[in-house]
């Protein structure tokens, strides 16, 4: 599937379990992802938000997602 910069991180996360583990190697902040409140926070959050919470680029983002998950299969 190809991702976007208006796809969701719940629909992601759903088809990819895993992914929560692998984003916080990217960033520790992610490291959120994996908290109740985190959980709750993501439940809207697109690409896009989470770029602007990070100050990861949308671009740099995208395509770190698609190479983790390439690795991944």
């Amino acid at each position: 599937m190809e991702y976007n910069n208006n796809s969701k991180l719940t629909d992601i996360l759903s088809q990819h379990p895993w992914l929560p583990d692998e984003l916080i190697k990217i960033d520790g902040r992610f490291k959120i992802v994996k908290t109740p409140i985190g959980k709750m926070m993501i439940k809207n959050a697109t690409i896009s938000d989470l770029s602007k919470k990070t100050g990861i680029p949308e671009n740099i983002l995208l395509e770190k997602l698609e190479e983790i998950i390439k690795a991944h299969k």
